[in-house]
């Protein structure tokens, strides 16, 4: 299954988890946990990021649940957990 899908069926499925890193990045753009599922359920897959030991990193880029370019970056953990590293509005 596409790394994309695999995002997605994670999110449908409440297997994700928003790290405390995330949390602050999200509230300094008023992003939420909608938000969060909205990017990665309309968004594409911008970058990957291999090389981390901890295993491929994504950037999905997307669109916010008020319609805002905005990113998550995720990686897949422990029983196909999807764990959101970050989310932001890039700057333009």
């Amino acid at each position: 299954m596409r790394a994309l899908q695999r995002m997605r069926q994670a999110i449908h499925e409440q297997r994700y988890r928003i790290s405390t890193h995330a949390n602050v990045e999200m509230s300094d753009d008023n992003l939420v946990a909608d938000d969060v599922e909205d990017i990665i359920l309309t968004g594409q897959i911008a970058r990957r990021f291999t090389r981390d030991p901890r295993g491929t990193r994504y950037e999905v880029l997307g669109d916010s649940a008020d319609r805002r370019r905005a990113c998550v970056v995720c990686r897949f953990v422990e029983e196909g957990i999807l764990l959101i590293i970050t989310a932001y509005v890039p700057e333009v």
